[in-house]
């Protein structure tokens, strides 16, 4: 494998990551719960593959990462929503 494909991300987990973060759930949830959220909330957006932050900065437009912001606060009140019903509660 070429070392540089190690480079590549999904821009999306940045973005997850950055808003669960600010969400300081890290406080009040396991680290379980936050593993799941992040699964969860990846798994209802788009792959957006990116080799280097500062080309989101450049080659994307104001709108459309308001667009992709967007979409990161909805999966993950989605994933919060569905992992805190009690009948998906895990049994400890």
């Amino acid at each position: 494998m070429d070392s540089k494909l190690g480079e590549v991300h999904n821009y999306y987990e940045t973005l997850v990551r950055d808003y669960i973060e600010g969400l300081e759930l890290t406080n009040s949830k396991d680290q379980d719960y936050i593993t799941d959220l992040y699964c969860l909330a990846l798994n209802q957006l788009p792959a957006h593959y990116i080799r280097y932050g500062v080309d989101m900065f450049f080659y994307t437009s104001d709108e459309k990462r308001l667009e992709m912001e967007e979409k990161v606060i909805y999966a993950v009140t989605a994933a919060v929503s569905w992992l805190d019903k009690d009948e998906h509660k895990r049994k400890g």
